[in-house]
């Protein structure tokens, strides 16, 4: 099931959203088939509201200091399914269904594509 779905948001979850001192909040983009993380990306007031609205995910580039929804460019569109925000109100996150390739504009599925830590080869102590 591509496309958008019919959201609706609280008003007052949207005021528990906590923007930091230049109105932006995280939001972590998370796919709805298997759970992985996809992204990471920042949203203002405007960005979220218009996520709601359109049923896809909108970001605001901090580089660019403008509005982008993901995929316009590339085709690689993200439908929320579902957002959550954290106790704290100040992080965010989506479970999207990720359409095209994937979501990093390297071409990998996934952002997260990238490991610090290396496998052990097994009986290695």
């Amino acid at each position: 099931m591509s496309g958008a779905i019919s959201l609706t948001v609280n008003d007052d979850d949207l005021a528990k959203v906590k923007f930091d001192d230049h109105g932006l909040v995280p939001a972590i983009i998370q796919e709805q088939e298997g759970g992985e993380v996809l992204m990471m990306a920042w949203m203002n007031e405007a960005t979220l509201r218009r996520t709601f609205a359109e049923g896809r995910t909108v970001f605001w580039s901090r580089s660019r200091q403008e509005e982008w929804a993901k995929g316009d460019t590339s085709g690689d569109r993200q439908w929320v399914r579902e957002a959550y925000y954290d106790c704290d109100g100040d992080t965010l996150l989506f479970v999207v269904e990720q359409e095209g390739k994937g979501a990093c504009h390297t071409g990998e599925h996934s952002c997260f594509h990238r490991s610090f830590l290396t496998p052990m080869a097994s009986g290695a102590s």
